[in-house]
C-alpha cells in the first residue's frame, strides 16, 4: 500500500507515476501495470507475494523499454522478481527502498552476489533504523532513513463506523508473528460488553475461529477495503497490534493515530520508531497475555488517559504525512535525473 499511496501523492502533484508489479486479478488502479500473477513465498516470518518466473521478468523488461522512465523506484530491491530484474537491466537511474528488518537468510547466504548487485542502485533508502541495521550489516553501503508515510487527510475524511459498545480492533495477517492468538487470550479477560473486530485472514484463521466459536463478542471480518479499515479505526476505542517480532516499522500504528484511536501495541523496536509508551500509546512486552490484557483494560477504563494518548497520537501522526515523504522522494528523483543528463 505504501507504493500505491506514494504514487497517488505524486500523481496529484502532476508527476506521471506508474506502478509495475504482479497482480492476482484486475489492477487496483488505472496507473498500475500488471506483470503477471504472484507466487506466495515465505519471507521474514510471513508470506510475500513475489513474481520470480521468467515470464514476469520478460514483461518487466518489455515495459521498462516501452515506457522509457526517467527514474525507477523499486521496493525491496533484492527480492526475486520485477525489482531485481529492474536493477539488473537498469535502463534508468534507480532509487531503492529497503523495508525488511530483523534477520534475513537470503542476505546471509547470498551476501557476496547481492553486495555486488546493489552497486547498480543509485540511491538507497531504508524505512527505519532496524531496516538500516539489517541492510548495512549484510550488504554495506550508504543509506538514507525515510520513514513510511500515510495519507492523513484520506483517513480523517472517512466517517467513523458507529458502535454502541466498547470495541477493540485488530487488522493484520493471521499468522504467529502478528500475535493475534495472544490478543484472543487477553480478550478473554475483557468485560462482557466489549467487542473485538478482527480484520484480514491468514494461515491461522480457521484454527482461531474454531477456538473462539462460542464467543459472540468476536467479529471475524475477513479482508476489508482500505476505506472500511479507516472507518473502523475511527470508530473503535482501541487499535491493538500485538505483534511478536519482524516489524521494521509501524505504518498501521500511524494510521490508527491519525484516526484518533487509542493504540495498544507490542514494545517492538520497529513499533518504537513510531510510538512512545504512555505518551501516544501503551506498549507491552511482546507475547505477554497478562500485560496485554491489563493494557487493554486500562485503555478502556481510564478515559482521561485515552483522551491524552489520542491527542498526542494525532499530533505524532503528522510527522509521517505522505506529503512530507513525497517531498523528499521528489528531491531525490530530480537529483538523479539531473545527474544523468549532465
Amino acid at each position: 500500500m505504501q507504493v500505491l499511496a506514494l504514487a497517488h501523492e505524486l500523481r496529484a502533484r502532476g508527476h506521471e507515476a506508474r506502478v509495475l508489479g504482479p497482480c492476482d486479478g484486475p489492477p487496483p488502479e488505472s496507473f498500475v501495470t500488471p506483470l503477471g500473477n504472484s507466487l506466495p513465498l515465505s519471507a521474514n516470518g510471513s508470506i510475500a507475494p513475489l513474481a520470480p518466473d521468467p515470464s514476469a521478468a520478460f514483461r518487466t523488461i518489455q515495459v521498462l523499454k516501452d515506457e522509457a522512465f526517467d527514474v525507477l523506484h523499486v521496493h525491496e530491491p533484492l527480492a526475486p522478481g520485477p525489482t531485481l530484474t529492474t536493477i539488473l537491466t537498469r535502463p534508468a537511474p534507480i532509487v531503492a527502498t529497503f523495508h525488511a528488518a530483523g534477520q534475513s537468510t537470503s542476505y546471509r547466504v547470498f551476501k557476496g552476489p547481492l553486495s555486488r548487485i546493489i552497486k547498480r542502485i543509485d540511491r538507497k533508502v531504508v524505512v527505519s533504523k532496524d531496516a538500516l541495521t539489517l541492510a548495512h550489516f549484510h550488504l554495506g553501503g550508504d543509506y538514507e532513513v525515510l520513514f513510511n508515510g500515510v495519507d492523513i487527510g484520506q483517513i480523517q475524511a472517512v466517517d467513523p463506523m458507529v458502535t454502541d459498545r466498547p470495541t477493540i480492533f485488530f487488522c493484520g495477517r493471521h499468522e504467529d508473528r502478528k500475535g493475534l492468538s495472544v490478543l484472543i487470550d487477553a480478550f478473554e479477560q475483557m468485560p462482557a460488553d466489549v467487542d473485538l473486530w478482527i480484520g484480514s485472514d491468514g494461515p491461522d484463521t480457521a484454527a482461531l475461529q474454531r477456538r473462539t466459536s462460542g464467543d459472540q463478542r468476536i467479529h471475524w471480518l475477513g479482508r476489508i477495503t482500505e476505506k472500511d479499515k479507516f472507518a473502523r479505526l475511527r470508530g473503535a476505542d482501541i487499535f491493538c497490534a500485538p505483534s511478536l517480532g519482524g516489524e521494521s516499522f509501524g505504518v498501521v500504528l500511524i494510521e490508527a493515530m491519525a484516526a484518533e484511536t487509542t493504540v495498544v501495541a507490542s514494545a517492538l523496536d520497529g513499533y518504537r520508531n513510531v510510538a512512545t509508551d504512555n505518551v501516544d500509546s501503551i506498549l507491552t512486552p511482546p507475547g505477554s497475555m497478562d500485560a496485554l490484557a491489563g493494557a487493554l483494560r486500562r485503555a478502556l477504563d481510564d478515559r482521561e488517559l485515552s483522551a491524552r494518548l489520542r491527542t498526542a497520537g494525532a499530533l505524532r501522526a503528522t510527522d509521517f504525512a505522505m506529503s512530507t515523504l513525497a517531498d523528499r522522494y521528489v528531491e531525490i528523483y530530480r537529483e538523479l535525473i539531473f545527474d544523468s543528463t549532465r
